[in-house]
């Protein structure tokens, strides 16, 4: 019944895109262009900085929400990932990390919010939620490169897509799950919607966002190698390598190096979430 294709999905996806290229070229150029702006200046910003100021900045902030612990880790991390050699690729990618997290979150947390006041938009959002967690992400890489050319800003949009679910889920979570009593009572005294948002559910929903972040970031480290496909550099363009040359050492000081700011970053924002 099904031995020939009847139904020529494919061919309609790719005229689409190609439509989208050619007519609307201009626009996804605008929509680049804040995005490079922001990640040139980090890229540029962490890699002038002397890497000494770089670590006393992140061991201060893992002292200050986590413990010496952690502030002696991220030293030994940085100073680590240094001798080895792979101080400008991890720049570099904290660049995009930081510039895909900026923007996931100055999207995603409105959405979430909005989701979590409104049941309607709740179930607008839930699908795109869905197609965006669980289409592989080689996937989109096609037509992102056709629409944002091939580097780091496709990587980050790319990465932006695969991070921005958690931050909105967990938005609207904590939104929602803030007692209902709370709102009765603030909207007893005479707070309007806006006061109610910004002075009890963003408060009380705090931590639950903060999580949301620290899954975003997480998920963003995580596609750093896959962004090197697409010409992205950073930490994943040593892994791609390796794996093209089967130099296990390259690749595993590169995945190496991922894991320690992927758990210096991830300890720090979870302390971040926990202190609220």
């Amino acid at each position: 019944m099904f031995d020939e294709k009847v139904l020529p999905l494919d061919i309609w996806i790719t005229a689409f895109v190609d439509w989208l290229v050619n007519n609307y070229r201009d626009i996804f150029q605008m929509i680049k262009w804040p995005v490079e702006q922001i990640l040139t200046g980090f890229d540029i910003g962490l890699n002038t900085v002397p890497p000494i100021i770089i670590i006393a900045v992140l061991a201060f902030c893992a002292w200050r929400f986590s413990g010496w612990g952690l502030a002696v880790f991220s030293i030994l991390s940085m100073v680590f990932i240094g001798l080895i050699g792979f101080w400008t690729e991890t720049m570099t990618t904290l660049a995009m990390v930081l510039a895909s997290v900026l923007f996931s979150t100055i999207v995603g947390v409105p959405v979430g919010i909005a989701a979590g006041r409104s049941n309607r938009v709740e179930t607008i959002v839930r699908p795109f939620l869905d197609a965006m967690q669980t289409t592989p992400s080689f996937v989109y890489l096609v037509p992102i490169v056709m629409l944002f050319s091939v580097g780091n800003v496709a990587g980050v949009f790319a990465t932006i897509i695969f991070a921005m679910p958690p931050i909105i889920r967990l938005t609207s979570l904590g939104i929602r799950g803030v007692h209902p009593e709370l709102i009765e009572a603030a909207t007893a005294f005479g707070a309007t919607r806006s006061q109610v948002l910004f002075k009890v559910q963003i408060p009380l929903a705090m931590p639950t966002i903060l999580a949301g972040l620290n899954q975003t970031i997480m998920m963003a480290l995580a596609m750093v190698v896959i962004a090197a496909l697409i010409g992205a550099g950073g930490l994943g363009s040593p892994v791609i390598q390796g794996l093209n040359t089967l130099d296990i050492g390259l690749a595993v000081m590169a995945g190496l190096s991922i894991v320690l700011v992927a758990v210096v970053l991830d300890r720090i924002t979870q302390s971040m979430a926990g202190k609220n």
